[in-house]
C-alpha cells in the first residue's frame, strides 16, 4: 500500500480528490492544488481578500499562487503509470481503490468516497474491509467443509451399505443354487431307483405272461385233443362205439379247467406299491411347487387412511385414499391413537405375514417434505418422531427433486436417483423383515432397508407430511389405490 500511495496521492488533489487538472503552487505554502479548485475556494471564501490554504490554513492574496508545469508533467506521466500489481484501479476515476463502502459492499476510490453516490455511505479501508470478509468466508467455508465431509460420510455409509447388501444377495443367490443342485441330485436319483424298480417288473411280467400264455396253450391242446377223438368216436357203428364207453365217458368228465391267472399277488402289490411311490413324488413336487409359488407371491395392499391417527391439521378426502396439509388445525378428540405433534397418519390396514405392496404418489411443494414408508403399530403418537428403523419407522423422504432414507437418529443417506420420482412403490416383506422403495412410474430401485426384525407386531402403511407439501395415495390419478395381487 505503501507504494501505492508513492506514486499515486502527490499528484492527487486534496480538494477534489482526482488527479491534478492545471496544477497551481501556493507560493507561501507550497501546497499543490487544480487551477479550478482553489479559485472556486478564494471565490466561496468569506475572508476576501485574504484567503487560508485549504490544506495547511496559511493565509494568501489572490494571484500568489503560479503554475506548477513540472507537477503537471507528474500528472500525465502518473495517468499512464499502471496500477501496482494485483491492484485494481477506479474504472471511473482512474484512482486505486482504497476504501470499501459498507452500504453498497463494493470497492471505491477517494474521489468516489465524496461523491453524492457514497459521501452518506460508511466506508472502511479496503484492508480492514477484506479483513473482515475473509474472516466471514472462513467461517462459512469451514461450515462447507464439514457439510463436504458429511456427505462424503453418507456417501461412504451408503457404498458400505450397497455393499453389504450385495454380499448377502449373493449368499442367498447361492443358496438357492445350491437347494436347487440338491433338489435335481434327489430327484435324478429317484428317477433312477424308479425306473430300475420298473425295468424288473417290466422283466417279471413278461415272464409271467410268457409263462402264462405257454400253460394255456398247452390246455388248449389237450382239449382240442379230446374234442376230436369223442367227436370221432360219436361217428363209429353202435356196436364199436360201446366198447369201453365207460373209460370214454371217464375222458369226457375230466377236471374243469381252472384259470390260474396271468400275475401273482405279489406281483400287483409291488406294480400298486410303486404306482403309489410315483403318486408320492408327484404329490411332493405338487407341494414343492405350489410353496415356491407361494413364497413368490406378493399382494397389492387395497390402502386407505385411518382418520382416527391422522394428526389434527391433516385434511383426509372422503373415501380416505388422499391427505393434504391444512392452514388450520382440526378441533378433533385427542385419542390415544392420534399423531399430536407431528403431522402424521397411518394406514388402516396391518400387516402381520406375508409380502406386499402399494403406491404412493407425491406432490410436494417447493420446500416442502414428505415421509413415506412403514411403522410398527406401536409407534409414538404423542411425543417427537423421528423417522428411523430405532423408532419404529422406514420410511424415505421425499423434498424437491430428492429422496433420502432416514436411517438412525439425526441421520439420512440420499437414495438415487437424483431425481425423486413422483410415485413411490413400497415394498413389506415381513417374513424376511424386509422394506424396499422403488420408482413405480420406470420400475427402477430407489433403495432397500438392511432386513429387521418385526417380532411378530403389526406394521402399518406410514405418511408424514410438512408444510407445504401434499401426498396423495394413487389409483390412476390419485395415489393411495391398490387392489388386486401380483409377483414380486
Amino acid at each position: 500500500m505503501a507504494a501505492k500511495r508513492g506514486i499515486q496521492e502527490p499528484v492527487i488533489c486534496s480538494v477534489c480528490l482526482a488527479y491534478f487538472n492545471d496544477p497551481v503552487i501556493l507560493i507561501k505554502c507550497g501546497h499543490n492544488f487544480c487551477r479550478s479548485c482553489i479559485t472556486q475556494h478564494c471565490q466561496e471564501s468569506k475572508t476576501s481578500p485574504r484567503y487560508r490554504c485549504p490544506q495547511c490554513r496559511e493565509p494568501f492574496r489572490a494571484g500568489e499562487f503560479q503554475p506548477n508545469r513540472q507537477l503537471r508533467n507528474v500528472v500525465e506521466i502518473a495517468k499512464k503509470f499502471p496500477a501496482p500489481s494485483g491492484e485494481r484501479a477506479c474504472e471511473k476515476h482512474k484512482a486505486l481503490l482504497q476504501l470499501f463502502c459498507e452500504v453498497d459492499q463494493t470497492p471505491i476510490c477517494l474521489v468516489c468516497r465524496e461523491s453524492r453516490s457514497h459521501r452518506d455511505h460508511p466506508v472502511l479501508p479496503i484492508e480492514e474491509a477484506a479483513q473482515d470478509y475473509q474472516e466471514q468466508i472462513r467461517s462459512r467455508l469451514e461450515r462447507l467443509k464439514k457439510e463436504r465431509d458429511e456427505i462424503l460420510s453418507y456417501k461412504s455409509s451408503g457404498e458400505n451399505t450397497s455393499q453389504e447388501l450385495l454380499k448377502q444377495l449373493e449368499t442367498e443367490k447361492q443358496k438357492i443354487v445350491s437347494e436347487f443342485q440338491q433338489l435335481r441330485q434327489f430327484l435324478e436319483e429317484q428317477e433312477r431307483l424308479l425306473l430300475a424298480e420298473l425295468e424288473e417288473l417290466n422283466k417279471e411280467i413278461e415272464k409271467a405272461g410268457a409263462e402264462y400264455v405257454a400253460k394255456q396253450s398247452e390246455e388248449l391242446s389237450s382239449f382240442s385233443s379230446l374234442i376230436s377223438e369223442m367227436e370221432q368216436k360219436c361217428q363209429q357203428p353202435a356196436s364199436e362205439f360201446l366198447q369201453d364207453i365207460k373209460g370214454t365217458l371217464s375222458r369226457c368228465e375230466r377236471e374243469k379247467f381252472q384259470n390260474p391267472g396271468a400275475f401273482s399277488s405279489d406281483l400287483k402289490w409291488r406294480i400298486g406299491e410303486s404306482s403309489q411311490r410315483n403318486a408320492s413324488l408327484e404329490t411332493r413336487m405338487k407341494k414343492f411347487k405350489d410353496s415356491l409359488s407361494s413364497s413368490q407371491q406378493l399382494d397389492k395392499a387395497n390402502v386407505t387412511l385411518d382418520p382416527h391417527t391422522a394428526h389434527p391439521q391433516l385434511i383426509l378426502s372422503a373415501d380416505r385414499r388422499s391427505v393434504r396439509y391444512g392452514d388450520k388445525r382440526q378441533n378433533l378428540p385427542n385419542n390415544p391413537e392420534r399423531f399430536v405433534t407431528e403431522p402424521c397418519v397411518l394406514g388402516c390396514e396391518g400387516f402381520t405375514s406375508g409380502r406386499h405392496y402399494w403406491e404412493v404418489e407425491v406432490e410436494v411443494g417447493t420446500g416442502g417434505f414428505c415421509d413415506v414408508g412403514v411403522a410398527r403399530a406401536s409407534v409414538s403418537r404423542k411425543g417427537e418422531i423421528s423417522p428411523n428403523p430405532e423408532r419404529g419407522v422406514w420410511a424415505v423422504q421425499c423434498w424437491e427433486d430428492h429422496c433420502w432414507a432416514h436411517t438412525s437418529p439425526g441421520q439420512s443417506i440420499p437414495f438415487p436417483p437424483s431425481r425423486g420420482p413422483r410415485r413411490i412403490r413400497v415394498y413389506l416383506d415381513y417374513e424376511r423383515g424386509q422394506v424396499a422403495f422403488f420408482d413405480a412410474g420406470t420400475g427402477d430401485p430407489i433403495g432397500t432397508f438392511p432386513p429387521a426384525s418385526f417380532a411378530g407386531e403389526r406394521i402399518r402403511p406410514f405418511f408424514r407430511i410438512l408444510i407445504p407439501p401434499t401426498a396423495l395415495p394413487v389409483e390412476g390419478s390419485r395415489a393411495l389405490a391398490f387392489a388386486g395381487s401380483g409377483l414380486w
